[in-house]
């Protein structure tokens, strides 16, 4: 069965005329007739009665009317999604991104303008660490990844990098804490003997590794006594007194009560979000999304209040 004769068939059923679809076709009258004939025994059945005067579609032809005319608007759907999604209007787009990214304002609205630029388009969120990101670029179960690296985070050569925000690691105390107290930075030194809350180490986690790098520089292992997959079960746990973390101070925006945040006196501090992707990738999708990317994400050190609530995981 061809498609073509799927559309002869339509048109005669609905002109109730040979001579009229072959018009409506711009085709000859016999070719028509041949493959409406060729239909019928491919199908063992009368689709139309004819005669010199009267065509009429029997009960199985009317039946066969309703399937054909589906599957034509099925292929003419096809072919449209086909040609938007040649031109980056149209597929799907895998997206994985870190823990804290759905608390940080610029991400969702970042995804809502593409979405609404590309509504044939899909986003596919899933939440990752930046270590299960780097491995689902690598073995291209994603196709882009928001993610927070360690320190020393060096990308693979298989890999494109675009700097979007940066924001500053803080302590996280209890609220009762000799330490929670004060305005002035903390010295990690001053941290040395405290029982750490933090991300768990096997995940690839590029918070956990900053930290790392960070306590190392002062000069000591923090004292691991707990790990937690989600960021406000660490802030949880610190509430209550199990010991204390350093997590980016977008977690501040959570309101979890009986915590302290407080700056950490290094510039190693600081810490960056990268959007990753491979640059091999020419998708059209995703060259679209990159450019919304880069059309709405602050330059990092923007002043502007967005580019300042820019704290992500």
């Amino acid at each position: 069965m061809e498609l073509r004769q799927l559309r002869y068939f339509v048109a005669v059923a609905e002109e109730l005329s040979f001579s009229a679809a072959a018009r409506r076709l711009h085709v000859s009258q016999p070719p028509l007739s041949l493959q409406i004939k060729a239909l019928e025994e491919e199908l063992g059945s009368i689709l139309l009665e004819r005669s010199k005067r009267h065509v009429a579609l029997t009960e199985i032809g009317a039946l066969f009317l309703e399937q054909a005319r589906a599957a034509l608007r099925h292929v003419d759907r096809a072919g449209e999604v086909v040609r938007l999604a040649s031109r980056g209007l149209a597929g799907e787009l895998r997206v994985a991104f870190t823990a804290s990214l759905p608390m940080f304002e610029a991400f969702p609205r970042l995804i809502q303008r593409f979405r609404s630029a590309h509504p044939q388009a899909r986003a596919d969120l899933a939440h990752m660490s930046t270590g299960q990101q780097l491995r689902a670029l690598a073995d291209k179960s994603i196709d882009v990844g928001f993610l927070r690296p360690s320190l020393l985070f060096c990308p693979p050569a298989s890999l494109a990098t675009l700097p979007l925000w940066s924001d500053r690691l803080v302590a996280v105390l209890p609220d009762h804490h000799p330490l929670s107290r004060g305005t002035r930075p903390l010295s990690l030194a001053a941290l040395r003997d405290e029982p750490f809350i933090l991300f768990p180490r096997g995940l690839g986690c590029g918070l956990f590794e900053h930290v790392m790098v960070l306590t190392s520089r002062a000069g000591y292992a923090p004292r691991l006594v707990q790990e937690a997959r989600e960021g406000t079960t660490i802030l949880g746990l610190v509430a209550a007194g199990m010991g204390i973390s350093i997590l980016p101070e977008t977690y501040a925006r959570s309101s979890v009560p009986g915590v302290a945040y407080r700056p950490i006196d290094t510039p190693d501090a600081a810490s960056q979000l990268l959007l990753a992707y491979r640059p091999d990738d020419d998708a059209p999708l995703l060259r679209r999304f990159l450019d919304t990317v880069r059309r709405e994400a602050p330059e990092p050190g923007d002043s502007r209040e967005d580019a300042a609530a820019a704290v992500m995981d």
